[in-house]
């Protein structure tokens, strides 16, 4: 059943709802602060998703009236809203297609580019047009671009086969990232630097770090390898594996500005305060407001909310490498979708978890 949702307060307004069963997914907006909150809640259980920075109001749930209607217009006289009354209909519950069975992609592949054209894949990006970016660490040390049904790439940060520490040169390049503004951002792993290449420019600018120089400082990396933003593309989060740490730093920051420890920093090892090489993070806050991390030698995956002192382990047993359903071996990038099924790369082979 579709329905809107309000309450009487001026200052609160649960402006959407949606209602499957016993199960109720709302946006709540706040005109205070201007800010939107997503709850969604069944008959035992009440979920709340929200940035840190900013504070929920939850209204108890006997104090909120479901109207059977399908438009909701505020009244500019009176605090008291206008309705059309109007013949409920029915929607269509999304379903995990994980959990269904319904699986969505195809189990063969098709080969779009080969040994002839890259030398290494470490990392793929797509944009919003399915233009594809792939840092190619080594021996090419470049980023190439691949626009949808092209078959040849395009050559676009980096020099082929000529690796280095000067603005137009890479030196294993890890993970790539467009932002909206076409900006794009690349971890230069032995230059211990994190690149920014202005709108479709060729050279590059340092970001974060020193380049050529490893170092623990707030200000330098110490072998960065993935890297991801927020929804909103202020900050961007480093998994800055050499040092055992997750780094954030504004997306406008420069070369020797300071980033603050999000996650890790405790030294290299298994427990709920540490990370044991960080190599794969995602984070998307409008869906879950933890930050996703795979520990290389660590052989876990984590979930660590960015800023507090501790994570926990959701995937693998903290020093403990296999095969089975149970155990990682070496996992590297990750990737969560919209129904926070995990997927992430071991070595050269993929694996997937569903939540229960």
């Amino acid at each position: 059943m579709y329905n809107n949702l309000f309450n009487i307060t001026q200052n609160q307004c649960i402006c959407e709802m949606i209602k499957v069963n016993d199960s109720i997914s709302a946006l709540n907006y706040f005109s205070i602060n201007q800010t939107c909150q997503l709850f969604r809640s069944n008959a035992s259980t009440i979920y709340i998703e929200f940035y840190s920075n900013s504070t929920f109001i939850f209204l108890n749930q006997s104090s909120i009236t479901i109207l059977n209607i399908q438009e909701y217009q505020p009244s500019t006289s009176s605090s008291t809203p206008t309705t059309t009354s109007s013949t409920s209909t029915s929607a269509t519950a999304l379903v995990n297609p994980c959990t269904s069975g319904g699986y969505r992609w195809n189990t063969t592949g098709i080969t779009i580019l080969n040994s002839t054209q890259i030398t290494h894949a470490a990392h793929l990006f797509f944009d919003s047009n399915d233009t594809l970016y792939i840092a190619d660490e080594y021996a090419n040390s470049v980023i190439w671009k691949l626009p949808k049904n092209a078959v040849n790439p395009i050559l676009i940060a980096g020099q082929a086969l000529s690796r280095g520490s000067n603005s137009s040169q890479l030196n294993l390049p890890q993970a790539v990232y467009l932002d909206s503004e076409q900006n794009l951002y690349v971890t230069d792993y032995y230059n211990y630097r994190v690149q920014k290449y202005i709108n479709g420019s060729n050279i590059g600018m340092t970001a974060v770090g020193l380049s050529g120089t490893a170092g623990t400082a707030s200000n330098m990396l110490g072998g960065p390898r993935h890297l991801c933003f927020d929804s909103t593309e202020t900050y961007m989060y480093i998994a800055d594996s050499d040092n055992n740490r997750i780094m954030r730093f504004q997306s406008n920051s420069t070369s020797g500005i300071n980033g603050n420890v999000v996650a890790g920093g405790n030294g290299a090892g298994n427990g709920t305060t540490q990370l044991n090489y960080p190599w794969g993070i995602q984070y998307l806050p409008s869906i879950s407001t933890y930050l996703y991390i795979t520990n290389y030698y660590g052989h876990t995956i984590m979930q660590w909310a960015p800023g507090n002192t501790s994570g926990s382990f959701i995937a693998g047993t903290p020093g403990v490498s296999g095969s089975n359903a149970t155990l990682l071996n070496n996992p590297m990038g990750i990737k969560i979708d919209t129904y926070l099924n995990q997927q992430w790369t071991i070595g050269e082979v993929d694996r997937e978890t569903v939540p229960l």
